[in-house]
């Protein structure tokens, strides 16, 4: 039997459709690359964004005109907002919260799936064993059945942890990449911007335990793995719910860097995504002092205009932002400046996307994601007028990304003449080409046949810069990466 899965949405679905994918596999289903080969589809969706939605509708529409051929059963999990979870009933056999996977084996036994697991005679549910550690608290309340559809739960905002998501965690993900990797070290969000969904798909914030992140860091790195990457919708508030109970999040960062410094493995940490309001100097401070902590900051601005700020319910306003750059321009002068930022807000005049495009030539961003504003259902802006065009938000795009191009391609510029240690990710578009980011997470291409380079740290000096990337001759090849777990 086999099974394919679409992932869209953020790294953090991403990384949850690792830990789907093993709970899949145990139930004796093999991956397939091709969709009509499927016995089992899923998608983990993002209600984040309308466009992501869209390609649900898109992908569903499709699988279930195959039932007319074929049989198989097709289900939806991720962040979904009850809106769209109401629509989704009727369309998929199947819909689950990501925290109910340790159950997915048992709906698809109510289902009447056959697959390697059972119902014994007295009812009594044999489960897969997914890990040694998950403890799994199975119960038959959460499903509805009514001849055409499971559903696990019922469509309610979450506006409380959800803590069923500490049995997923314990779930031993099968890794996508044999040397990058994501950890979530936190689920939910407590800030409740205005325009987000999160707080209502993921509910509120809840904190890992720091023993399992560490230990799932130091296997991966003792595995070979060069890239690794925390995960959380606001990283840097680790801990936070827990109190005198946890570490806090620079206190977690220095526990790997410690543990890099003493065990020579070498890998570059990453984390995404922070919350300027949560951003503290010792964070920067911590990295400044580890070679492993990659000098790469995600700091998104949402917008630079402080009126916009405080009806998104940002919680920080631009001159707040301003001192957080300014510490990492004195404590990490190597590290590059990422952000997130939304054009066409609710009410935003041109005026205000004026403060944003000063504010993108002050901060002089290496990498921007924009975004065109889009209601979500639930998120608190939802209830106000969506007063911007269409036209207007894409020319507001247009206009903030030709600044980025600019931005980038001077800072590329700079690059050139210097040698950067790369990490080598996958064949470039340039035929006899492979590309690799730097630590800072520039593209970087080079001329080369070997693949076997892939996921290899390796030396360039760049010659010449363009737009997002820059290209250079390989100078160096470290040592190769161990076998993955």
């Amino acid at each position: 039997m086999k099974y394919h899965v679409v992932t869209l949405g953020c790294q953090m679905n991403k990384s949850d459709s690792e830990r789907l994918s093993h709970v899949i596999e145990d139930m004796g289903f093999v991956w397939t690359d091709k969709e009509e080969d499927a016995n089992l589809l899923g998608l983990v969706a993002c209600s984040v964004r309308q466009k992501a939605i869209d390609k649900v509708y898109t992908k569903i529409h499709k699988w279930n005109k195959w039932k007319a051929k074929k049989n198989l059963v097709t289900f939806v999990s991720g962040c979904v907002l009850p809106a769209d979870r109401d629509k989704f009933l009727k369309m998929f056999d199947l819909i689950f919260q990501m925290s109910e996977l340790t159950q997915f084996p048992a709906m698809l036994s109510q289902y009447g799936v056959t697959t390697p697991f059972k119902l014994q005679d007295d009812n009594e549910l044999v489960l897969p064993e997914v890990s040694k550690d998950v403890k799994v608290d199975f119960d038959f309340s959460l499903f509805s059945i009514d001849g055409k559809t499971t559903i696990a739960g019922q469509p309610v905002m979450m506006k409380q942890p959800d803590t069923k998501i500490e049995s997923f965690w314990n779930i031993k993900p099968s890794y996508n990449s044999k040397f990058e990797a994501f950890i979530p070290i936190q689920n939910g969000c407590n800030k409740f911007c205005t325009y987000c969904a999160v707080p209502y798909t993921r509910g509120r914030e809840i904190s890992r335990p720091s023993k399992e992140i560490l230990n799932e860091v130091k296997r991966l790195a003792e595995s070979g793995y060069k890239s690794i990457t925390l995960l959380g919708q606001n990283v840097n508030s680790y801990g936070l719910d827990k109190k005198g109970k946890e570490i806090s999040f620079a206190e977690l960062l220095g526990k790997i860097g410690e543990y890099a410094d003493s065990s020579g493995n070498d890998f570059w940490l990453y984390f995404t995504s922070p919350h300027p309001q949560d951003m503290t100097d010792d964070v920067l401070e911590t990295i400044a002092k580890h070679k492993c902590l990659a000098k790469q900051i995600h700091l998104p601005l949402q917008s630079g205009d402080d009126h916009v700020l405080i009806r998104m319910n940002r919680s920080h306003s631009l001159n707040d932002y301003r001192k957080i750059v300014q510490t990492i321009r004195k404590v990490l002068p190597e590290a590059t400046l990422f952000t997130d930022i939304i054009v066409g807000f609710t009410g935003e005049t041109d005026e205000q996307f004026e403060n944003t495009v000063k504010a993108m030539e002050e901060f002089r961003f290496n990498m921007a994601y924009i975004a065109r504003y889009s209601p979500r259902p639930g998120a608190t802006s939802s209830r106000w007028d969506d007063d911007i065009s269409h036209v207007v938000k894409k020319e507001r795009l247009h206009r903030l990304s030709d600044l980025l191009q600019q931005h980038s391609l001077s800072l590329n510029e700079k690059m050139v003449g210097k040698t950067f240690k790369c990490l080598v990710i996958q064949k470039d578009r340039k035929a006899g080409h492979l590309s690799a980011v730097t630590e800072g997470k520039i593209i970087v291409r080079f001329a080369s046949e070997h693949t076997e380079l892939i996921g290899q740290f390796v030396d360039v000096e760049i010659h010449s810069a363009a737009d997002f990337a820059v290209e250079g001759d390989l100078t160096k090849v470290y040592e190769p990466v161990k076998e993955s777990v």
